[in-house]
């Protein structure tokens, strides 16, 4: 132990030892913010994907996404790139589901959301926005950070984190791939089966049951779009 027989000096050191600490704290909140109640699930042929939502650094842009999910907006989509220990990425729901859309989940679909970026760093598992050039283009494509990407910091908007299923990540980055451009892609389909969602600070059974039955009755009515389209 050092003992310090300068009482000023002693008061600066304990000073010094806050305000670095403070520093400390509020540097590690901006990067580790908290993660709200919900959960989104979304069931892959390679097994299940699980993360939760930033709703304090991307309110607009978790806003969208959920809605989305809640839609069934991604059931049949597909994750279109996995460039090992860089990104997973599932594509456009426009343009990415073998399941024709109806026109509530088209509308929200080819909505765009602003750049909500932050300080939020860019790290395995974080969930961030896909764009095109325009910062204020991103739709409903995001991808799954499989590695550090620093230099995506600041440049994409980061909205979630997985919060289950790195093993199923790990699958994915095993699998054969082709080069198409910049983008690396998996040489077969990496289907999103089905989607759900779910709040356990908020159900209670009665809600959750209401919810099966809403999930069942929407993924009866896809099926049978499907039917009609592929087997008139």
């Amino acid at each position: 132990m050092i003992i310090c027989k300068n009482r000023a000096v002693f008061i600066k050191i304990i000073y010094i030892t806050f305000l670095v600490y403070d520093v400390l704290t509020v540097a590690s909140s901006s990067q580790q913010p908290q993660l709200g109640s919900a959960r989104v699930v979304f069931q892959t042929n390679y097994g299940d994907i699980e993360f939760g939502f930033y709703p304090s650094v991307a309110p607009k842009t978790v806003e969208h996404i959920y809605k989305l999910v809640r839609l069934g907006g991604y059931n049949t989509n597909h994750f279109f790139r996995v460039d090992h220990g860089f990104v997973a990425q599932v594509a456009d729901v426009a343009n990415g589901r073998l399941a024709p859309m109806n026109e509530e989940q088209r509308g929200e679909a080819e909505k765009t959301v602003i750049g909500e970026f932050s300080d939020v760093k860019h790290v395995r598992g974080i969930l961030s926005m896909g764009r095109y050039s325009d910062p204020n283009s991103a739709q409903s494509s995001f991808s799954i950070l499989l590695g550090d990407a620093p230099h995506l910091d600041g440049q994409y908007a980061i909205f979630g984190k997985l919060t289950k299923g790195d093993d199923t990540l790990k699958k994915l980055e095993q699998l054969p791939t082709r080069r198409e451009g910049i983008f690396v892609m998996p040489t077969e389909r990496i289907t999103i089966l089905s989607s759900y969602y779910y709040d356990p600070e908020m159900e209670t059974c009665e809600q959750e049951s209401s919810l099966l039955r809403r999930r069942l009755a929407a993924s009866a009515i896809e099926i049978e779009r499907q039917r009609m389209r592929c087997f008139p």
